[in-house]
């Protein structure tokens, strides 16, 4: 499916985007929602579209910080689970 002026795709892709895509794909839909053009309908595709969207970022993002906990083991086996940058335990 043809990206609109927003670069919304309107979600259709076979495979699952990338972090960078899906976080484009979900600035789009909540543009178009913020315009408040979209009928009833179409607003709560959207809104269930940023959901499963939300999801998925949210699986990629818990993935990416389980490969640095484990790139962060120290050489005895034993996890040094620290706080990324921003985040506090």
């Amino acid at each position: 499916m043809k990206a609109d002026d927003n670069g919304y795709n309107g979600g259709m892709t076979s495979d699952a985007p990338s972090f960078d895509e899906g976080l484009d794909q979900l600035e789009a839909l909540v543009v178009r929602l913020e315009n408040g053009s979209l009928g009833l309908e179409e607003a709560l595709k959207a809104f269930e579209e940023g959901v499963a969207l939300t999801r998925s970022l949210q699986q990629q993002l818990g993935a990416a910080q389980r490969r640095v906990e484990v790139l962060r083991q120290g050489l005895g086996g034993e996890v040094k689970a620290e706080p990324m940058e921003g985040e506090s335990f």
